[in-house]
């Protein structure tokens, strides 16, 4: 009997391994953001514009938009755009609207901040490639979209649920 389940459960794994049996995969998990404290029309729709970014790009984690209580709250004042993070996907950020003024896209403003509570730190590179290069990529940079290696550290910290402490990130100039 022993010999007969060991033999099947090597098989299975040769299988998967080639390809023979698909993998089942898991289902992604639901991130809650409440932007009702985001004033400005056009910026909710570059905060749900940046969710979206998000959602197209990763497949384990899913953020949705509700009007209640969430993982994710956004609100809206004139600083610089900052990120309140309190855990993987929970926290709060502010879209500070000093860097619409000066010049930066709003859905890459977005996509960015919600990268912070996504895991992910800011590295002023100064490409646009990369989305957590922040304001240091400059104001002709419309670029919403993580990096490959960006992609693969959210989809790696949610596939293990990393331990994200609590941390503040504030993008200026």
């Amino acid at each position: 009997m022993f010999l007969r389940k060991t033999i099947a459960v090597l098989a299975s794994v040769a299988a998967l391994s080639v390809g023979v049996a698909g993998t089942a995969q898991a289902a992604p998990r639901t991130l809650t953001y409440n932007s009702n404290a985001v004033t400005s029309a056009a910026l909710k729709k570059a905060v749900d514009d940046g969710a979206n970014v998000w959602n197209t790009q990763v497949a384990n984690v899913r953020l949705v938009k509700t009007t209640g209580a969430a993982n994710i709250t956004v609100s809206q004042d004139s600083g610089w755009p900052r990120a309140y993070v309190a855990g993987l996907g929970r926290g709060r950020w502010v879209f500070g609207t000093q860097a619409v003024t000066d010049g930066h896209h709003v859905v890459r403003i977005a996509a960015h901040e919600f990268g912070h509570l996504l895991s992910l730190p800011d590295r002023r590179t100064g490409l646009c490639t990369d989305l957590m290069s922040g304001a240091s990529a400059g104001t002709s940079c419309k670029n919403p979209i993580p990096s490959a290696k960006e992609k693969a550290e959210v989809e790696a910290a949610f596939s293990r649920l990393v331990t994200v402490g609590p941390s503040t990130f504030v993008d200026a100039a």
